[in-house]
C-alpha cells in the first residue's frame, strides 16, 4: 500500500485482528451485493469505506421518492436513476479506489451461480424470497459464503452462511423453498428507517470478519433484533440432512 492508502486505513490497520496484512485481503476481495435499497446502500457504503477492492452491485429497480426515507446513499436529484448507477457515483465520491461493477438487472437464477463464482463474499440485500432462494443455490454451488438480511417493520435478521465448510447450513435449512413463507414487502407493510441500517451495516461487518479471518462470525446462529425494544436474540442455526438446496454437498 502507499503512503495515501496506509493513511486512508490506518483505523483498520491499527487494529491488530486486522494490520496490514487483513487491509491487504479486503484491497484484494470482490464482494456481491444483490439489492441496493434498504440494507444495500449502508452495506455497500461500509464495504466501499473500508477498502473492499471491487464491488459488483446488482439491482433493476430506479431510485423511487419513497426509498429515501431509508436508502441511504439516494438524495432527492436521484429519483428516477437507475439504482445501481447512483450508488456507483456515490461510493465512488467516498472511494474512488474501489472498483464499482453496477448490473441494473434483476439476475436471473439461472445467471447466479456464474456471477457467484467470480467473488469471494456474497451479500443478499433483496427483498423476495425467489432471490434469496436462487442466490442461495449458486452459493452452495459455488461453495462461497453468503451473508443473508432481512428487516420489515420493526424486526431485523442476519446470518452468515459459511458454505466453504461441507456442514455448513445454507439458507433454505432455515427457510426451506417448499415452506409455507410470505413475501412480506416494506411497500405493503412499512420498515423502521434506522432498522434498515443495522442490519446492513451488520452484513457488512461480517462480510469484513469472512475476508480478513477475523472474530467469530454469526455462521450457525441467526441474530434477531427487535427495535422496539432494542432486544437482541440468538437462535442456533444447523445443517438440514434432507435440505433439498445444499442436503447432497456434506463433503
Amino acid at each position: 500500500m502507499n503512503d495515501e492508502q496506509l493513511l486512508r486505513y490506518s483505523r483498520h490497520i491499527l487494529l491488530p485482528e486486522i494490520g496490514v496484512e487483513g487491509q491487504g485481503r479486503l484491497r484484494a476481495a470482490h464482494a456481491l451485493v444483490i439489492g441496493t435499497g434498504g440494507l444495500g446502500c449502508p452495506a455497500a457504503l461500509y464495504l466501499a469505506s473500508s477498502g473492499f477492492g471491487r464491488l459488483t452491485l446488482a439491482d433493476g429497480d430506479r431510485v423511487d421518492l419513497t426509498n429515501l426515507q431509508r436508502q441511504i446513499l439516494f438524495r432527492t436529484d436521484s429519483v428516477g436513476k437507475p439504482k445501481v448507477e447512483a450508488a456507483r457515483v456515490a461510493l465512488g465520491a467516498v472511494n474512488p479506489e474501489v472498483e464499482i461493477v453496477a448490473i441494473q438487472a434483476r439476475v436471473a437464477p439461472d445467471a447466479m451461480s456464474e456471477l457467484v463464482a467470480g467473488v469471494d463474499v456474497v451479500l443478499d440485500c433483496s427483498d423476495n424470497f425467489a432471490t434469496r432462494h436462487a442466490l442461495n443455490r449458486a452459493c452452495v454451488a459455488q461453495r462461497r459464503p453468503l451473508v443473508s438480511a432481512a428487516a420489515i417493520r420493526f424486526d431485523a435478521q442476519i446470518t452468515v452462511f459459511d458454505l466453504r465448510k461441507p456442514q455448513a447450513p445454507c439458507y433454505a435449512c432455515l427457510f426451506p423453498e417448499d415452506g409455507e413463507i410470505e413475501d412480506v414487502q416494506c411497500a405493503v407493510m412499512g420498515v423502521f428507517a434506522p432498522l434498515t441500517g443495522i442490519a446492513g451495516t451488520l452484513q457488512a461487518m461480517e462480510a469484513i470478519k469472512l475476508v480478513a479471518g477475523i472474530g467469530e462470525t454469526l455462521a450457525g446462529r441467526l441474530l434477531l433484533f427487535d427495535a422496539r425494544s432494542a432486544e437482541w436474540r440468538t437462535v442456533k442455526v444447523a445443517k438440514d440432512p434432507g435440505c433439498a438446496a445444499c442436503g447432497g454437498h456434506s463433503g
